[in-house]
């Protein structure tokens, strides 16, 4: 029991990792884009950087390719995660320096909290069908109000 304890909490902590390199991004970025004057150029280059380092990563692991019988079979939908991969990054290179990390982060999470309770609710994009709670709606309307708040200068 102790271990699946301790998986859960790792399994946060990493989550959280995440959110703080999703903050970092979206400021490193924004350096890009001031030195190109282009946020879609500046996506650009993060994207490169990253399709380099995820090339590397899987020549280290010796990965075998995808075949194209394999790609045929991934839902039409599913190619849409580059698309909004590139929206993403390019709307918080350009929305960084004019609302700041906080503004930026909590709006964006609003955002992921909002769409996700959906997509529980209805087990959507592969997500497993979670029904909505109270905790979630309360939840969902306290970061509603955070970012209004944290928006506020």
């Amino acid at each position: 029991m102790l271990l699946k304890d301790i998986g859960s909490y790792i399994l946060f902590l990493s989550a959280i990792v995440v959110g703080v390199s999703l903050a970092s991004q979206a400021g490193v970025n924004a350096q890009f884009r001031t030195a190109l004057d282009s946020p879609v150029q500046a996506a650009f280059l993060s994207f490169l950087i990253g399709t380099l380092v995820l090339g590397a990563i899987i020549l280290i692991q010796n990965d075998k390719w995808f075949s194209p019988a394999e790609a045929l079979n991934i839902p039409w939908w599913a190619w849409l995660g580059g698309f909004f991969g590139a929206f993403n990054i390019v709307m918080s290179i350009y929305l960084a320096p004019k609302v700041g990390a906080v503004a930026l982060a909590i709006s964006v999470v609003c955002g992921q909290v909002i769409a996700s309770i959906f997509y529980d609710q209805q087990g959507l994009l592969g997500y497993p069908k979670i029904e909505i709670s109270t905790n979630r709606i309360i939840g969902a309307v306290f970061l509603i109000i955070g970012v209004i708040m944290v928006s506020k200068k």
